[in-house]
């Protein structure tokens, strides 16, 4: 596999205190890998050192390029959408078109305007007259037209409704995504993306805990629903989690002999929700 990305060591403080620490990752071409961590656990900083939008300790290759020396370079290939709209209110459809045709070599209008079509934005719509959901739609119209082998995604879909999120992960692999290519979303809307990735890396107070693919995930990590009458037992095998209603106990287990847990009541596969929450307990209450 080709690694469009390499994180090595990667550690960032703030007034003396740890905000990334050590953190390894790769991305290979092919995958979407999705960044998952409570609020504060240094997701977005992790993607301004990327971007080479802060100073950071450690190394980082994108693509070849240094960020924070060669940032400029790594944008004709590399894009990116924020949790936050920046384009002007009082730009049309139509001029951010242009501008982003005047401005950057990789830019094709008209790919954009294909994607612009699927939706009821027009082209001399202002900014100030869309909706949320529509400014987000043009954002990716905008960026899927860049002939760009990076995409960074940070919580992209922040304060759209389910119906507009779930159309923009649509678009964003039927129109942007290829084998060629990796994405990275940020994001703790982690049950809607569970079909979508690849690949995950959890991270919490600025440590990742965990990165691995989706499928060698699902086959670590098991639910089994205990009764009361096997719930010591269950115990002993040292669950990640556990959550007890109405008499039965969910029990959260890793790398555990599947055929001892069928013993012990129902086994199912975990989900990405599952695993995280019992990651994020276990890290707290260690």
């Amino acid at each position: 596999m080709t690694a469009l990305i390499k994180v090595q060591g990667l550690s960032k403080c703030y007034n003396g205190k740890p905000v990334l620490q050590d953190v390894d990752l790769t991305v290979n071409a092919g995958q979407i890998l999705g960044l998952v961590g409570p609020n504060g656990s240094g997701k977005t900083t992790c993607m301004q050192a990327l971007l080479g939008l802060i100073n950071y300790q450690g190394d980082i290759d994108i693509l070849g390029y240094q960020p924070n020396k060669q940032r400029v370079a790594m944008l004709r290939d590399v894009a990116y959408i924020a949790d936050v709209s920046v384009l002007p209110k009082w730009l049309t459809v139509s001029q951010a078109l242009s501008y982003m045709a005047a401005s950057h070599v990789n830019f094709n209008r008209g790919k954009a305007e294909i994607f612009l079509a699927k939706t009821n934005i027009s082209n001399r719509a202002k900014v100030a007259s869309l909706s949320k959901g529509m400014v987000t739609q043009l954002h990716l119209a905008l960026v899927m037209a860049i002939d760009a082998k990076v995409l960074i995604l940070d919580e992209p879909t922040l304060g759209l409704d389910v119906l507009t999120r779930r159309q923009f992960y649509q678009h964003l692999l039927e129109d942007f995504y290829d084998e060629h290519k990796c994405i990275i979303i940020t994001t703790h809307q982690i049950d809607e993306l569970e079909h979508v990735l690849t690949d995950v890396a959890f991270i919490k107070n600025g440590k990742i805990i965990l990165s691995e693919s989706i499928d060698a995930i699902n086959k670590r990590f098991k639910l089994v629903a205990v009764g009361n009458e096997n719930k010591h037992q269950a115990e002993t095998l040292n669950p990640i989690f556990a959550n007890s209603l109405m008499g039965m106990t969910t029990m959260l287990f890793d790398q555990s002999n599947v055929r001892e847990l069928e013993a012990l009541g129902k086994v199912t596969t975990a989900s990405l929700s599952d695993v995280f929450v019992g990651l994020m307990t276990q890290e707290v209450t260690q």
